[in-house]
């Protein structure tokens, strides 16, 4: 199942080629090609910078190349990811190559579709801002000149996206109460179950496995469905706007993406450096204002 844009793009994102993201073997583990991945996007940040510096001799089809060749990107992640799902859903659903800041933010394993909507009504006010501000700031083609229609698709968009997230954790939640149904519970009865891990029948062990394989099978279809939502409405953004707005979004949602993991990266040092013998807490040192003695 891979996501596909519901509506026709302004930009042409048909094309395909061979990606930095392709890993090289079908069982290379996701943490490296996560890690690869972010060097990609690195790049491609790069790239959506420099197009915005120079877009005034830009064509449009610079432009729409650039965006697609970024949205490509994002497809091939999605991509590799559902290989990684079918062989390790829970490694997917709470993985451990990313921060605890980016773990409390996650949902159904990956960040809430609507943030796109959210990100771009977010940047869009900035960039409006920025030109009320400063007549000298040229904000013509920026995100900060949305137009009626524009903003009523956004609208729309939010929306549909709001309802199909609804639904999502409504089936996740009726999904994570089977942990519970007769199934599991009757293994409890049987004390050779206590001692799974450390028996040696195949029959104890088959029984506990053949409990716990449709929890997870359950598992992939909900967490496939989320990245679906995650990309489709990604797509929805990037066709609602001009060649240069959806660079402009692009760079703010690249941004958003890799400074987060690392400003969670570096509270995890923080953190780690607290629980170790004097330790200084490192670059999320935070010194206290001395307090004067109590009279």
């Amino acid at each position: 199942m891979f996501p596909s844009s519901s509506s026709k793009s302004t930009l042409d994102l048909g094309h395909k080629s061979k990606c930095e993201f392709e890993s090289e073997s079908e069982f290379e583990p996701f943490n490296k090609f996560f890690l690869d991945g972010l060097l990609v996007q690195e790049r491609d940040l790069q790239e959506l910078k420099t197009m915005v510096d120079t877009h005034s001799v830009s064509t449009t089809q610079c432009l729409q190349e650039l965006v697609g060749r970024v949205m490509t990107h994002y497809e091939d992640f999605y991509r590799s990811r559902t290989k990684s799902i079918r062989e390790n859903v829970l490694l997917m659903l709470t993985p451990d190559w990313l921060s605890k800041l980016e773990d409390a933010f996650l949902w159904i394993g990956g960040w809430r579709p609507t943030t796109a909507v959210h990100l771009l009504y977010s940047k869009a006010g900035l960039q409006l801002e920025a030109r009320l501000g400063d007549d000298r700031v040229n904000t013509e083609d920026d995100l900060g000149n949305l137009s009626l229609s524009q903003l009523v698709r956004v609208d729309e968009l939010q929306r549909r996206t709001i309802a199909e997230e609804k639904k999502l954790s409504e089936s996740l939640a009726s999904h994570q109460e089977t942990i519970a149904d007769s199934t599991m519970v009757g293994l409890l009865d049987n004390p050779e179950t206590e001692f799974v891990a450390r028996t040696e029948s195949d029959s104890v062990k088959e029984r506990v496995y053949s409990a716990l394989a449709p929890k997870e099978n359950g598992l992939v279809g909900i967490l496939r469905e989320a990245d679906d939502l995650r990309l489709r409405t990604l797509k929805s953004v990037v066709d609602i706007l001009s060649p240069i707005q959806a660079v402009h979004f692009l760079i703010a949602d690249t941004q958003l993406y890799l400074r987060v993991h690392e400003w969670g990266k570096l509270k995890d040092e923080h953190n780690k450096s607290l629980q170790e013998p004097h330790g200084d807490g490192g670059p999320w040192n935070v010194i206290e204002p001395e307090r004067e003695p109590s009279p």
